[in-house]
């Protein structure tokens, strides 16, 4: 419970009995009375619950359960999840709309159940015992238990150099488990822990709309972001909004302004010095726009001398380059506000990346032959010059050029990818190579990719991406991030309803011919500033590549040398990159950047 503070500094309570021990952080969002903390138990004392997260439609739940004789003593959302859960049992994961990892006992059955959100937005760890099961909501708890191993998994090692973070329901540290999105599990004495599936979206990739044409279905996706975001504007503390004045997080908070005056809507931006990475104008001309209340402040790169606590408050080895100003956006918002709307998971609801560009155009050049592919790859590869601008047009045509002549669900992760297989394990030590080898470092993509074989290439690389790139990344930024400063953040877009009905939605009406997130941006026509809805996606990155050559450069060298963590590494091969990266002969700022974030969390841990 004290690792864990930094999720809920208003509160803490235990709950033992017998073979059970449960315990609980409070961040006071709704109803901060005492009586609200937890571990809670039902009205008839059966069941008693710790919880993570916030139940959006508690206040229907509430009059549906008073009506079938439920008498409430909290006005708190924890309360009506453990009496859904005393009626309805699993089942009430169907009812749910919201974000959450929670565990039950059922004190009559001796029976404990643990489930996780549909997206993914709580993480919960586990680790089974040979008596039962040690969770948490992130791994630094579970460390604390001496029962649980301190060994790297080698698996998890190989996917991190893949891609720069870990795929559930893997962890770092080997027999350590991620509960999956939209996963739950029963924990019986002497019976196999089986996690099982409760929601299935491919479902709706494989149910498309016929009738609707896009003005309404513009029209029937507006009203679905007004309606999730007003549900999420529910708080007894004060809330606001992260706003980049890209379309996303302009959609939210343009919704925002019509459900509260404007001037009641606080706004939260983050920029650079560097050229290219500041979106603070744009920021201000949305809020402008809005008329919404808006604060920002500018990072310089001495925020990369806050990486070796940023990887800390990550929880595992993770290395998206927009951790750093998101830790600290979070930490500027929490300075005025407690929970924060995000504009998240709208890129991979409606075909918001350049990577969905890739795979259309790889496509396309479906009978261009392979030689003639090999060959444009290598011109690329030997006449684009290196820059350090934010993603520039090169690095995306290097990419492209790497995975262009693989299999279609090859060639979309390849665009997301970090280092190859082959120089993943070239970075490593020679034991650490041979045992990483001998996993895959893409284990549950086929599966995904199976789940929807039958549906259109962009909906596979949607649903791929969700599954993911979403799930593991960009969530766990968010979550980590904020929750560091005891900021709750609020995601509309991954209101469930929004997802399936993006998920039936025609291709064409995501990407329509080279134009991304078609229908979003037609259902905000009127509401947004047409440069806002038209500008290119710009991203949240840092400039690691420049903070490589300052900075991040001696974390480098102390993560080759250092006790812990050289005998992981080839030092050799990691200076190669390092040098090619100072003679501007390749970009290797994301490269270099995740062995500092996975060398740095071996030392810490």
């Amino acid at each position: 419970m004290d690792r864990l503070r930094h999720r809920g500094p208003d509160a803490g309570g235990l709950f033992a009995e017998g073979p059970v021990i449960l315990g609980h952080r409070r961040l006071a969002v709704i109803d901060p009375r005492p009586d609200a903390n937890q571990p809670m138990s039902s009205a008839d004392g059966r069941y008693v619950i710790v919880y993570n997260g916030e139940i959006y439609n508690y206040p229907s739940l509430r009059s549906e359960l008073k009506r079938e004789g439920v008498d409430f003593h909290t006005d708190s959302d924890t309360e009506v999840l453990v009496e859904a859960y005393a009626r309805w049992g699993v089942q009430c994961l169907d009812r749910l709309n919201g974000m959450f990892a929670f565990a039950v006992w059922d004190r009559l059955a001796k029976r404990l159940f643990l489930a996780r959100d549909r997206l993914g937005e709580k993480p919960l760890f586990y680790f089974p015992l040979p008596s039962g099961i040690v969770f948490a909501s992130e791994l630094k708890g579970l460390l604390t238990d001496p029962d649980v191993p301190r060994r790297l998994d080698a698996g998890a090692i190989g996917q991190f150099l893949s891609c720069n973070y870990i795929l559930a329901p893997h962890s770092i540290v080997e027999g350590v488990s991620k509960l999956c999105p939209a996963e739950y599990l029963e924990v019986v004495q002497g019976e196999p822990l089986r996690p099982r599936r409760y929601w299935h979206l491919d479902r709706h990739f494989r149910t498309k709309r016929t009738s609707a044409n896009v003005a309404d279905a513009a029209e029937e996706l507006r009203t679905l972001i007004d309606d999730a975001v007003r549900l999420r504007l529910v708080s007894d503390v004060p809330l606001g909004a992260f706003l980049s004045g890209g379309l996303d997080s302009s959609t939210i908070v343009a919704s925002m302004a019509r459900s509260i005056a404007p001037h009641d809507v606080h706004t939260f931006s983050i920029g650079f010095h560097e050229p290219g990475y500041d979106e603070l104008p744009w920021a201000r001309t949305v809020a402008g726009a809005l008329g919404v209340t808006h604060h920002d402040e500018t990072v310089t790169s001495e925020v990369a001398k806050d990486v070796e606590h940023i990887v800390q408050c990550m929880d595992e080895p993770f290395a998206d380059t927009s951790m750093i100003p998101m830790y600290r956006l979070a930490g500027f918002a929490r300075q005025h506000v407690t929970v924060c709307l995000s504009g998240d998971g709208a890129d991979e609801l409606f075909a918001g990346y350049d990577t969905y560009l890739a795979d259309k155009l790889r496509h396309l050049a479906g009978g261009v032959p392979g030689p003639w592919l090999a060959a444009g790859a290598g011109w690329i590869d030997r006449m684009l010059p290196v820059t350090r601008r934010k993603v520039p047009l090169e690095y995306k045509l290097r990419q492209f050029a790497k995975g262009v002549s693989l299999p279609t669900a090859e060639a979309h992760w390849s665009w997301r990818r970090i280092l190859s297989r082959q120089e993943g394990l070239a970075v490593l030590a020679p034991d650490w190579a041979q045992a990483v080898s001998t996993y895959p470092d893409t284990e549950r993509v086929p599966e995904w990719v199976r789940d929807v074989a039958d549906c259109h290439y962009l909906d596979q690389a949607m649903y791929l991406d969700i599954k993911t790139w979403l799930a593991d990344d960009i969530l766990v930024k968010v979550d980590r991030t904020t929750m560091a400063h005891s900021l709750e953040s609020r995601a509309p877009f991954l209101d469930h309803r929004i997802v399936e009905f993006a998920a039936s939605l025609p291709v064409d009406w995501k990407l329509n011919g080279f134009r991304k997130k078609y229908l979003l941006k037609k259902c905000q026509e009127g509401r947004l500033p047409r440069p806002v809805i038209n500008r290119p996606k710009s991203g949240f990155n840092a400039p690691v590549s420049h903070w490589v050559g300052d900075g991040l450069r001696g974390h480098l060298f102390d993560v080759l040398s250092g006790e812990r963590t050289k005998s992981l590494f080839n030092r050799r091969y990691v200076e190669g990159l390092l040098e090619a990266h100072d003679r501007y002969h390749a970009d290797n700022g994301l490269k270099l950047f995740g062995l500092v974030c996975l060398g740095l969390w071996i030392k810490q841990f």
